[in-house]
């Protein structure tokens, strides 16, 4: 979306003539615009986070432009204010643009040099406005941790903080539905950059006919200018997906913003730098770049990957299923406002033992049935019967279920032992053979 179409600009001037003419080429240019023939009356409309440009004359009846601009800065510090001034009034207009102004424009000024002094503004009004968004959400929200207590889940946890401290370009590998755009996001949500965009392009962006316009935007002087998603994520992080699937074109262009942290606008005429960390994703075993891959490619590959991440597949960790799938379930019975059934033996069987090939996304869509009562389980071959013991597959569910009600109970060992219709003793004899403790369970005060 163009800054034009998000951003207000507040335009004052006492010349009637001149007023009405730039607010009709503002207009055109797709701003929304409020015009005011006095600063006083201008000033009563502006708040804090006002989604706008104030594009102010210097000479103004009752308030002038300078008091104007100190009103607005105790009001918003980042709230951008344009000058416009007469040629006797240059120096003020200088030592207002120390104070902190935007631009100034000396009269007469042209409409190309207005339309880009504004949209240089709304870009950075637009950023500032996003990132307030950023910081109060990242205030207001715990980070997500990855589930589990398995090895893997946790030499995972271990690896995503010690990445998340630094500022290298990182790849991310794993299968389809590992999780990703989680962890990419995390890193993020953990490491310096957290009050910052994090934006992602997926394969849905680069497929699209105007993906170079999304990526890298387009300068003003070319058509309508608009900023791209790698300058829209300065300071912050850029997440790529799927990148052996970019296009050969925009692997050059990608190439040279990774090697000089610049972009080229389209119709500009020269790079303008950008300070971004890349986190990247594949699923192509191990980071590395696929077979037949061109030079291009293998170049973009290892100048990504210099530090790298993979992801285990959730039946190389199987143990976490259970924690991961009562996550879920309670996640869809908050947002379907729905109570799930208790799941049945042939049900957690399935949990325990099927080989789960989309990873966590098709275990969420299980989850998401299952608290719409709609899972169907195709029984049990012989086949697989066979791959495990009777006692493995008894001892998986008995865990389950201790878990299970563990968690419901807060970890009160009376409630759980009158649940299960268990004795005190044997219950903790379970406990004990399968290394759970009623603590880990219990709920925060």
């Amino acid at each position: 979306m163009t800054a034009a179409a998000e951003i207000r600009v507040v335009f004052v001037e006492d010349d009637t003539t001149l007023r009405e003419a730039t607010v009709q080429g503002l207009e055109l240019e797709g701003y929304h615009v409020d015009a005011f023939d006095n600063a006083a009356s201008a000033l009563r409309t502006l708040a804090v986070d006002f989604p706008g440009v104030i594009v102010s004359d210097i000479r103004l009846p009752g308030m002038d432009g300078l008091e104007f601009f100190e009103a607005v800065k105790k009001l918003d510090t980042e709230l951008p204010v344009i000058f416009t001034t007469g040629h006797g009034d240059v120096a003020m207009a200088v030592e207002a643009m120390k104070g902190g102004a935007a631009d100034y424009l000396t009269k007469p000024y042209s409409s190309a040099e207005l339309f880009a002094a504004v949209s240089r503004a709304a870009e950075t009004r637009l950023l500032v406005i996003e990132n307030r968004k950023l910081r109060s959400e990242l205030s207001n929200r715990e980070i997500p941790r990855v589930l589990g207590s398995s090895e893997q889940a946790e030499r995972l946890s271990r690896m995503i903080a010690e990445v998340a401290g630094t500022d290298i370009d990182l790849m991310i590998a794993g299968e389809s539905g590992t999780g990703k755009n989680f962890v990419a996001q995390q890193i993020h949500d953990l490491g310096p950059r957290q009050t910052r965009p994090f934006v992602t392009v997926d394969a849905g962006i680069v497929a699209h006919e105007d993906a170079e316009l999304l990526l890298f935007g387009r300068a003003p002087g070319s058509g309508l200018s608009r900023s791209g998603i790698f300058e829209r994520a300065n300071g912050g992080t850029v997440f790529l997906d799927e990148i052996e699937s970019l296009p050969e074109a925009i692997q050059a262009r990608l190439l040279s913003v990774v090697e000089n942290r610049t972009i080229l606008p389209i119709g500009a005429d020269r790079p303008r730098p950008v300070n971004i960390r890349i986190i990247s994703a594949t699923r192509h075993p191990g980071g590395s770049p696929p077979q037949n891959s061109s030079a291009l490619a293998t170049r973009l590959f290892y100048r990504l990957g210099g530090l790298s991440i993979t992801l285990p597949s959730l039946s190389a960790r199987r143990e976490d299923i259970p924690e991961i799938f009562r996550h879920f379930v309670a996640g869809y019975e908050r947002e379907l406002g729905l109570q799930a059934k208790r799941i049945s033996e042939v049900e957690w069987h399935h949990l325990t033992s099927h080989d789960w090939q989309g990873n966590l996304r098709e275990l969420r869509a299980f989850a998401c049935n299952f608290v719409l009562g709609l899972s169907q389980i195709t029984p049990v071959s012989a086949d697989s019967a066979r791959e495990s013991s009777l006692r493995e597959m008894m001892e998986r569910f008995e865990r389950a279920v201790l878990e299970d009600a563990l968690r419901q109970a807060g970890g009160r060992v009376v409630d759980v032992a009158r649940v299960l219709g268990l004795r005190r003793k044997t219950l903790y004899d379970r406990l004990t053979k399968y290394d759970l403790t009623p603590a880990d369970f219990r709920l925060p005060r």
